[in-house]
């Protein structure tokens, strides 16, 4: 076996036990590798052990990685800040957004999507700790972006994303998932359908899935530690 194929298989435990403790059924909660930065025979050699959806950050990175690996049947994710630049080739190359933050780009993405490929499958990126140096859109404002994108065509809404501020304390990294996830119970009750929460990395995937996370993005605990080149877009 693999060092990647046991740490999947390492990953899938501790979500299914992470859910089960919950009180939550062991497949509430699917697996999204978040392959960044890795090449594409590391995405491979995960593929082979059975994981199909992977989540990428940098547009070019990925488009080489997509075209690489064609003949597999991935569901691609894109995971990362999204420039107007970059609507088109991700519009036409990815099966979700987990990213998107403002309308413009949710238009632009609606516009760009091929008419050929089904709705493009879309999160709402919410800055629940209210940092400046990330994206998302800020909590109170969710509802309105929501309602504005909910009626584009080619796009389905599907849920909330959220990258709280890092912490090492299970309470408070709960306490932020909770947040999102009371922000995910009121756009139902308003009448959205949405059934997906993407929340919770390496470092805190637990905690996210004691608040109703039912996808987790997840890559250093699969593929190891990441190096970052200068200039990835």
């Amino acid at each position: 076996m693999t060092t990647i194929a046991s740490n999947l298989q390492a990953v899938r435990a501790a979500i299914v036990a992470a859910a089960v403790s919950a009180g939550r059924a062991a497949d509430d909660v699917s697996l999204l590798a978040v392959s960044k930065t890795f090449s594409a025979s590391a995405l491979h050699e995960a593929f082979q052990s059975g994981q199909r959806c992977f989540g990428e950050s940098y547009v070019q990175e990925a488009l080489g990685k997509i075209a690489a690996l064609h003949d597999l049947a991935i569901d691609w994710h894109f995971i990362g800040p999204i420039q107007s630049n970059k609507t088109r080739s991700i519009a036409e190359n990815f099966a979700w957004v987990h990213s998107v933050d403002r309308l413009k780009i949710a238009e632009r993405l609606s516009a760009q999507r091929p008419a050929h490929l089904p709705p493009l499958q879309l999160c709402l990126q919410v800055n629940i700790s209210n940092e400046a140096s990330k994206s998302g859109v800020s909590p109170d404002e969710v509802a309105d972006l929501a309602q504005e994108i909910a009626g584009l065509p080619n796009l389905t809404l599907r849920g909330l994303m959220a990258v709280p501020a890092a912490s090492c304390e299970i309470a408070v990294q709960r306490a932020a998932f909770a947040r999102v996830g009371e922000l995910y119970r009121q756009l139902n009750r308003q009448g959205f359908k949405l059934d997906t929460l993407s929340m919770g990395m390496s470092h805190d995937f637990t905690a996210a899935i004691a608040e109703g996370a039912t996808m987790v993005r997840i890559g250093s605990a699969i593929f190891g530690n990441r190096i970052y080149q200068e200039g990835m877009v």
